[in-house]
């Protein structure tokens, strides 16, 4: 999963910056907003427009290793990711079949996903 720092996709080179003041530590940490996102993505639950926007851009992001992120959305990528990979194992596994059935950005992504296995 790339990004829960939500964006919206725009022709520009760059998704917006809208949501790169997000505290993103604010959704991984409470259990239900983290769920919240995750139930959204997994089309398992409502969407909020935050929701709604990361689930329309996830897909783009991932097939394009976050080009158009901005950093603030990288970072916050990271964030999330090594807190999927290490905290929260089994969403990560939901969202990796849901997004990845083929495998193919676990594998494109493998070295980044194993450098942040433990740092947590």
């Amino acid at each position: 999963m790339a990004c829960v720092a939500v964006t919206w996709a725009r022709p520009e080179s760059t998704y917006t910056d809208k949501w790169d003041n997000i505290n993103v530590d604010e959704i991984l940490e409470p259990n239900r907003l983290l769920k919240g996102y995750v139930d959204c993505l997994l089309g398992k639950g409502r969407c909020t427009p935050d929701g709604k926007a990361l689930k329309e851009t996830l897909p783009d992001a991932l097939e394009h290793e976050c080009v158009k992120c901005t950093g603030k959305q990288k970072s916050g990528a990271d964030k999330v990711i090594r807190h999927l990979v290490n905290k929260r194992p089994d969403l990560w596994k939901e969202l990796a079949v849901k997004y990845d059935p083929d495998n193919i950005y676990q594998a494109r992504y493998k070295d980044k996903i194993d450098a942040v296995k433990g740092s947590a």
